[in-house]
């Protein structure tokens, strides 16, 4: 018999030593392969992964239900920057970030982030909060196609471009009342709904026969409608989202308007002002009452960083105050923010502040509820929604309160809302002073 075999056999223990250590060899092996595996697929994907162009998002917004987007990722800075196209938009969304085989585009407007992994020339990810909270919105991407719906080329019944008187009809049973504006060219469409709360903004879309298609998405979470036109002026269809549908109908007419939007949401009987001391991110009150104030013409705007429609109000009101400052105008953003701890109101606001550049007052007053707007605005009556922009003259007083916003996607309503607002700042200022 051999020293070996005599070694071995009388040495059990040794057997299970040498046994370990090839297995650790063969496991080390197997991981440095993985690893080198790893590097150059990952090597590879940045090398040949092109993220610049035009490309097509689909939301699964539920079983079933597929919700088009389009969006273009270009240089800016040195670095790709993604932007949203939705009809004659082009809305800005973030840095575009690439690790290996993940990319991700923080949408900071909106606290939400798109995150993705790289599937050869596709992308394939969700639609979440910054922080993780909520449920993740599952969606896909790709080059391959720019189209906004898939459709059956049929050609359109007819041209249904106008202006329609629209119904909505909530699941708790109240209607709505709202104004549909649509630009048809061809099979493709583009509109969005007026409410008194404010419009869809930009929609985009398809008209098949006489079925249409629309969407919109810009970071928050997306838009989707359906239905039919007929011939005759008649238009059906449904909103539809994750929580579910809500249905409408309407009819053609050029003369379709929602009632006056400075006669919804006034003042509690015996009330001439709004009286408030409220923080802003630093902690310093801040109240009409304080000598900046004195003698100027004051606009509130009741806003939330979270609201596109506010969204849209700040990209106006903000250019001009800074061109109007000096002419004895004040601006003072009163923000109600899903969260209040301070770290994310300082960030949320600081966000705000950056994106609009924005030089007037910004406070917090509460979370985006009726009821926290009534207890820290108590002299308002029928308050509707976000945002509403109070007006206040040299006196201190109450001069307009404007419920919603119409923003540029609503073309003449929008430019009727800036020319009927600097009308009443320039009588408002000609008064005379205390």
């Amino acid at each position: 018999m051999s020293t070996f075999a005599f070694s071995i056999e009388h040495h059990p223990m040794k057997i299970k030593y040498i046994a370990i250590l090839i297995a650790g060899l063969l496991t080390q092996k197997v991981a440095a392969q993985t690893k080198i595996k790893t590097y150059t697929k990952n090597l590879k994907l940045q090398n040949t992964f092109q993220a610049s162009g035009i490309w097509r998002g689909v939301f699964n917004l539920k079983p079933g239900v597929e919700v088009p987007f389009n969006f273009e990722i270009k240089n800016k800075n040195g670095q790709p920057y993604l932007s949203f196209l939705n009809a004659d938009e082009s809305f800005d969304g973030g840095f575009v970030k690439q690790k290996n085989d993940s990319l991700w585009i923080n949408l900071d407007q909106f606290d939400n982030v798109l995150a993705f992994k790289i599937q050869k020339d596709s992308l394939v990810g969700v639609l979440k909060k910054q922080d993780g909270s909520g449920k993740a919105l599952p969606l896909s991407a790709s080059k391959a196609n720019q189209y906004r719906f898939k459709t059956n080329d049929q050609t359109p019944d007819a041209d249904f471009s106008g202006k329609y008187d629209i119904v909505f009809k909530s699941q708790d049973g109240k209607n709505e009342n709202a104004v549909g504006l649509f630009k048809q060219v061809g099979n493709k469409i583009t509109g969005t709904f007026l409410r008194i709360t404010g419009d869809s903004r930009y929609l985009e879309g398809s008209v098949d026969g006489n079925q249409f298609y629309l969407s919109g998405f810009i970071g928050s979470s997306p838009s989707y409608y359906k239905g039919t036109f007929s011939k005759d002026g008649i238009i059906q269809g449904e909103a539809v989202s994750a929580r579910g549908n809500t249905p409408f109908t309407g009819k053609q007419n050029e003369n379709a308007a929602l009632p006056d939007a400075t006669k919804l949401t006034f003042l509690k009987e015996g009330y001439k002002t709004l009286n408030f001391s409220l923080p802003d991110v630093d902690g310093k009150k801040i109240s009409l009452t304080d000598d900046k104030f004195k003698n100027k013409v004051v606009i509130l705007t009741i806003t939330g960083t979270w609201c596109p429609n506010c969204v849209d109000e700040a990209s106006f009101i903000s250019p001009w105050y800074k061109e109007n400052r000096n002419r004895g105008v004040e601006v003072v953003g009163i923000h109600y923010e899903r969260q209040l701890d301070s770290a994310y109101v300082k960030k949320a606001l600081g966000r705000f502040r950056d994106k609009f550049d924005i030089q007037y007052d910004q406070v917090i007053a509460g979370k985006p509820d009726k009821k926290q707007v009534a207890e820290s605005l108590p002299g308002l009556n029928n308050f509707l929604s976000f945002p509403t922009m109070i007006i206040i003259n040299k006196k201190g007083e109450v001069a307009q309160i404007h419920t919603g916003y119409s923003g540029p996607a609503t073309g003449k309503y929008y430019t009727d809302f800036v020319s009927a607002f600097n009308a009443e700042i320039d009588g408002l200022l000609k008064q005379t002073n205390l």
